[in-house]
């Protein structure tokens, strides 16, 4: 009698840990993220869908297993991920959360952009000083109490896209600024307990610039803070994106996460800091790929075990998907591995067709998995669905959506910095 084969793995890496050449301390660090994607994010992702509530507890959850400082360095008491390694810990959680996973995103690019990054960057010996003394007063707030960031960006114009200066303006004055203005699409409202805002400082008379663009942590309780609107989109519910008002908010300099100039300095030095979005649906393709084949195996659980897997139009249909996972796994993981200061003319190319692949061939990957496994994947008893409505909104997300991904790939190809037609 033949030995039965094993069932497919839902969990095994995305990453293989020796296929991909990664360190022990980054194998350790996924298979974390994957036990607790599965033992808490993934019971709970259809009733956050579903109301569209924050899923608070996931992030309670966080703080003693160390994911909420897995960017802020060891020196500070964190885990000290780098930015591959922070991206490869969030895919894995995005397979069994897409909105816990986009929501994370928020809270710790407030600590990537802060530590790793910004220490790739040039600033004086007085602003680096300042700077590490004020983030460690944002970090020991994370580790000691377990204290959410946001990070609102859009609002609804072109400064999200890095065209313009932000609308949000923040104002000089005696022992600090004062802040007016709203983000729109803000992930974590109502719920973070400081808001990493993107904001310009412009004095009286001052013309607005994006070079003066600040990042500051702003407490939720600010008097001034305030969350308006409603929250029914198609998909990605669970993140709670509700509109921010400033109303005349005060801030003293040490709610700075970055020191003055340093922001315009990383989106022009650093540009694969607006790659964090698409880890989560990294974890998303990989979702609706596993789901397929489980279901085609008669392998999910809570569902009567009944093989699909012997029609050839399946069989076609998830050596498609596989072929399609496996082109955007490895352009993705290239990406992210080149994810540095400076970086070369292709790398960035790279970077722009890594993001519109990830996020148009999430979707894509989903489409044709609720397709293959027929009516039943439509139930909202079962993840695909979902996956699928959280998938489609990747392409949309600023400051990369696929449009401009488009766009840039096709100008950059075509001209050298500088060039213009006669």
């Amino acid at each position: 009698m033949n030995k039965p084969l094993d069932s497919h793995d839902q969990d095994a890496p995305i990453f293989a840990p020796d296929a991909f050449r990664l360190t022990d301390a980054q194998a350790e660090l996924i298979a974390k993220a994957r036990r607790f994607g599965k033992a808490k994010l993934a019971p709970r992702a259809a009733l956050h869908d579903r109301e569209a509530t924050f899923p608070i507890e996931n992030f309670r959850d966080m703080h003693p297993e160390g994911l909420l400082k897995i960017c802020i360095p060891k020196e500070d008491g964190g885990l000290g991920a780098d930015f591959q390694t922070y991206c490869l810990t969030a895919a894995e959680l995005g397979r069994y959360c897409g909105a816990t996973a986009l929501s994370w995103n928020m809270h710790v690019c407030s600590t990537l952009w802060s530590g790793p990054l910004s220490d790739d960057l040039d600033m004086t010996p007085e602003d680096r000083k300042a700077h590490i003394a004020r983030r460690r007063v944002h970090y020991k707030r994370i580790i000691d109490d377990g204290a959410i960031y946001a990070q609102p960006f859009s609002e609804g114009g072109a400064a999200a896209a890095g065209a313009v200066a932000f609308g949000t303006e923040a104002k000089p004055v005696d022992g600090g600024l004062v802040i007016n203005g709203k983000k729109i699409f803000a992930s974590l409202s109502g719920s973070a307990d400081y808001y990493g805002v993107l904001c310009t400082e412009r004095a009286e008379g001052e013309a607005a610039s994006r070079r003066n663009t600040l990042y500051l942590g702003v407490p939720a309780n600010a008097p001034g803070v305030s969350v308006v609107g409603e929250w029914d989109p198609l998909g990605m519910r669970g993140t709670v994106s509700r509109t921010l008002i400033f109303k005349d908010v005060f801030v003293p300099e040490d709610a700075m996460l970055m020191p003055h100039g340093v922001y315009f300095q990383a989106a022009s030095k650093w540009p694969h800091m607006f790659m964090t979005l698409t880890p989560t649906y990294m974890g998303l393709a990989q979702a609706a790929y596993d789901f397929t084949v489980s279901y085609l195996r008669g392998e999910l659980p809570g569902m009567p075990p009944v093989k699909r897997r012997m029609y050839p139009t399946k069989q076609i249909a998830v050596a498609e998907m596989r072929i399609m996972l496996e082109q955007t796994k490895a352009l993705w993981f290239q990406a992210v591995t080149e994810a540095r200061a400076n970086p070369t003319k292709e790398q960035v190319l790279r970077a722009y067709a890594a993001q519109h692949t990830v996020m148009e061939n999430a979707n894509a990957i989903a489409v044709k998995a609720i397709r293959t496994c027929g009516g039943q994947s439509m139930l909202k008893s079962l993840p695909l669905e979902r996956i699928y409505r959280d998938s489609r909104c990747g392409a949309l997300m600023l400051p990369w959506t696929s449009e401009i991904c488009v766009d840039r790939i096709g100008r950059e190809s075509l001209y050298e910095p500088g060039e213009k037609d006669e």
